[in-house]
């Protein structure tokens, strides 16, 4: 086993203790962070509602606090099992007959056809191979009618790229996390890949970025896709 391995295995096995302190430790980190997540309800209100949602992803539970809209069903998935632990115990109390935690994979879902009315996935197509084939999956989930909310980092624009030597890289490298190596290897898919292939699949949209209303990538931080799920008959 050669060290870049090593490496790639130690940040895996500690992503659970890690991550929320890599992300939101400091305060100009952790408001970039959060409004990502605020950027990814801003559509959406109190009169809103969703009777099943299903977020991918989920790792610590961070975004469900900024979820606005009622539910009836809020399932919170992840491929770790262990970030699913922390977000459980960072859940709040008042939403818990409400909450489910499942390990599944993003790419592959259990879940039958038409299952959920909406479906969230912040900071997560950027890490999984065959994008396309995984917006298939979360399509093949949602019911007709439904929303498909994703939120992506505008890695590799200009700004993205300074602005993670600014924070994200320094706070990694202190907790002894092979921050350039690691994010080659999580961030797998480009922005404007990624967007070319919201457009294609989903015609019916709305788009956003953060923190300029300017379809830019290069002096944007984040880029939010809603995609209306539309479905013909057979």
């Amino acid at each position: 086993m050669n060290n870049e391995d090593k490496a790639w295995l130690d940040y895996r096995a500690r992503f659970a203790d890690v991550y929320d302190e890599s992300n939101y430790a400091s305060p100009l980190q952790s408001a970039v962070m959060r409004a990502s997540h605020r950027l990814t309800e801003k559509k959406f209100n109190e009169r809103d509602h969703f009777a099943r949602v299903l977020e991918i992803g989920a790792g610590t539970g961070e975004h469900l606090s900024f979820v606005r809209h009622g539910f009836d069903e809020y399932v919170l998935t992840d491929l770790d099992a262990k970030t699913l632990d922390v977000a459980k115990n960072k859940s709040d109390n008042k939403f818990s007959n409400k909450l489910k935690f499942e390990v599944q994979s993003g790419a592959t879902l259990s879940y039958s056809d038409d299952r959920f009315d909406r479906l969230i996935a912040t900071h997560v197509l950027e890490h999984i191979y065959q994008p396309h084939l995984a917006l298939k999956e979360w399509q093949r989930v949602i019911k007709n009618g439904g929303v498909l909310s994703i939120l992506i980092p505008t890695d590799p624009g200009v700004a993205w790229r300074l602005g993670r030597h600014l924070g994200p890289r320094k706070n990694a490298i202190a907790q002894g996390i092979a921050y350039d190596y690691v994010m080659a290897r999580e961030h797998v898919n480009s922005c404007n890949n990624l967007i070319a292939l919201l457009r294609h699949y989903f015609p019916e949209r709305t788009e956003a970025w953060w923190p300029l209303p300017v379809p830019s990538m290069d002096l944007n931080l984040f880029f939010v896709c809603h995609a209306l799920v539309k479905k013909t008959e057979a």
